[in-house]
């Protein structure tokens, strides 16, 4: 089988950029860190390993749920998130402040960077103030960028609990650590 001389350059071409992309890449060894709610639970960072994107969507809609509790308990400026077309582009609205919740970013795909930087920009253009309260520290970096050119605060770990603090009066790190345990899930 014959084949064109010039496809193949091309080809070897692409293969060769995709080869030391791959080489370049440097993986960071297993997360080994614990958080606030993951100790609530008594969940080891192992137990969350196995099953990934469970444990990642439960403690999401976890940290949503005593956030948004939070803060509809101690403002009297709580309000609904605003629809933007069809979208809700964050869980509230404290005054004019856009307030999203987040237990981990890791998704680098570009349908959810797009939302991210679209909602962030349709916010500000409706006169609100995006913030983005992550509780965890290790992001990917390319979703937290995407988040900030779109206009987002972006707030992570004792940064996030600080805030909440500041704008509720509530020390929801402490509470949470004082709750260490104390919903463990058997195994």
């Amino acid at each position: 089988m014959t084949t064109d001389p010039a496809l193949d350059g091309g080809l070897d071409e692409i293969l060769d950029g995709y080869r030391e992309s791959f080489q370049r890449k440097i993986y960071a060894p297993e997360n080994q860190d614990s958080d606030a709610l993951m100790d609530v639970f008594g969940i080891a960072p192992q137990l969350k390993r196995e099953h990934r994107q469970y444990w990642g969507r439960e403690l999401g809609m976890c940290w949503e749920r005593v956030v948004v509790r939070v803060f509809r308990s101690s403002r009297s400026d709580y309000g609904a998130p605003p629809r933007i077309g069809a979208d809700e582009p964050c869980d509230f609205t404290v005054g004019r402040s856009a307030i999203d919740t987040k237990y981990h970013i890791g998704s680098g795909d570009s349908g959810t960077l797009r939302k991210f930087r679209n909602y962030g920009q349709a916010l500000l253009e409706n006169g609100y103030s995006p913030t983005l309260l992550i509780l965890r520290e290790d992001n990917l970096r390319a979703a937290v960028a995407a988040c900030e050119r779109g206009g987002w605060d972006i707030l992570t770990g004792e940064r996030t609990f600080a805030y909440i603090e500041r704008a509720t009066g509530f020390d929801l790190k402490s509470h949470l650590e004082q709750l260490a345990g104390r919903y463990a899930v058997a195994r």
